[in-house]
């Protein structure tokens, strides 16, 4: 049996000129959750990371932490990246300053971004997305079988990732498609941790979005 660890990215940066970079707090959550991972004697022996700018930095927090004396080899899987969420949300309702970033307070924009999401994964609109929602979910499909195809036998494979994939193969594992997506996607946390493990009986959850080594800061316990 192997075991996949799906970690969601630290806080990257809201209503900043680039999105896609860690926070303060969430490079300090990464490294919190690389410190607890070594703590537990977790040692992986793959890591793979999507290609996005906050999935690579919250990796270096992360290995920074941990502080393995023999680091795994860093390996990008793009399957594993996030939606494009401003094409989805622009889609829905164009929402955006001269910057093309999203005007509007972070929980004015959260339940745009659920208004959002729900009309890309209907499915009926998919000619106005970049990427319409099946394409992600065979995207993400594909990611999570490559991922799975390569752990060692007895060993850990680290994956990090975004909220929109750790979601989706926790709804396709447990419902059989996506049909949990939506409401999964909102709840996940920053360096939340989603266990999968992989046997005869092919890939089961067995634990989602645990985030543990955030409850002596609870301040840095961030959704978006």
């Amino acid at each position: 049996m192997s075991v996949l660890l799906l970690v969601r990215h630290g806080q990257a940066s809201f209503g900043a000129a680039d999105y896609d970079v860690l926070s303060e707090a969430g490079h300090e959550q990464a490294r919190l959750l690389g410190a607890s991972l070594a703590a537990r004697g977790v040692v992986p022996g793959r890591l793979v990371r999507g290609a996005l700018t906050r999935h690579a930095q919250t990796t270096a927090a992360l290995l920074a932490g941990a502080g393995w004396t023999v680091p795994p080899e860093v390996e990008t899987d793009a399957g594993w990246d996030e939606f494009d969420h401003l094409d989805v949300v622009d889609a829905h309702t164009p929402l955006a300053d001269a910057a093309g970033r999203p005007a509007s307070s972070p929980r004015a924009f959260q339940e745009l971004f659920e208004r959002a999401t729900a009309r890309w994964a209907g499915g009926e609109h998919d000619a106005d997305y970049a990427e319409p929602f099946g394409a992600f979910t065979t995207r993400v499909h594909a990611a999570l079988t490559r991922a799975a195809e390569r752990a060692a036998r007895g060993g850990t494979t680290l994956v990090v990732t975004s909220g929109g994939p750790v979601s989706l193969v926790v709804s396709r594992l447990l419902a059989g498609d996506a049909s949990l997506w939506r409401v999964l996607n909102p709840v996940t946390v920053n360096t939340g941790v989603t266990k999968v493990v992989s046997g005869r009986r092919g890939l089961t959850c067995v634990t989602f979005n645990a985030h543990d080594h955030l409850d002596a800061t609870p301040a840095l316990l961030t959704y978006r």
